[in-house]
């Protein structure tokens, strides 16, 4: 197992090179001493908050990415792995096997002429609806909105809405969710 140190200095190497810069040019960046960003990547250094902070906004990453734990290149999730659920006729499937904090997204299978009921969210909370295939009716906040593939709605999802299929052959959609933070 690594130490914080080692994981910090593999991180912020591996982005810098992916990046294609010098330590000068990041360190410039993230205005920090060269020194400094070399102690970094040696993984002598002992940095404080304020400083892994100006090195990950000089890489738009959080400081969680920069002394992260690595991941394996890539994994194969089957569809059987990926979590489904049934609401009424509807099918919802998780689109991503991790979750990604303060957001869910989804894919609703709608078949013919069925119809969902939402479930609102926290306050302040923003859904965007795509449609992939078919027609989709959603209705917001007492508005109606019908969707053809390749349209996209964005609206409250603090409010009540749902979903509907009025076509003859099934529709899909994409749902994401942005849940509003205290």
């Amino acid at each position: 197992m690594e130490d914080v140190a080692t994981r910090l200095a593999r991180n912020v190497r591996t982005l810098r090179e992916a990046r294609a810069m010098t330590q000068a040019q990041m360190a410039k960046l993230a205005a920090i001493p060269r020194a400094t960003w070399a102690n970094i990547e040696s993984g002598s250094a002992n940095p404080t908050l304020a400083v892994l902070d100006r090195v990950a906004t000089a890489f738009q990453v959080t400081i969680e990415e920069l002394i992260a734990a690595p991941r394996s290149e890539a994994r194969l999730y089957p569809k059987a792995e990926l979590a489904v659920k049934m609401r009424g006729a509807a099918m919802i499937r998780k689109l991503l096997p991790d979750p990604i904090p303060g957001m869910e997204i989804d894919r609703f299978e709608l078949p013919p002429r069925a119809k969902v009921t939402g479930i609102p969210h926290t306050p302040g909370t923003r859904e965007y609806l795509t449609c992939e295939a078919g027609t989709i009716v959603l209705v917001a906040s007492g508005e109606e909105y019908r969707l053809e593939a390749g349209d996209v709605v964005a609206f409250r999802g603090d409010q009540r809405h749902s979903y509907a299929n009025p076509g003859t052959k099934p529709a899909i959609a994409y749902s994401v969710v942005v849940i509003a933070r205290r």
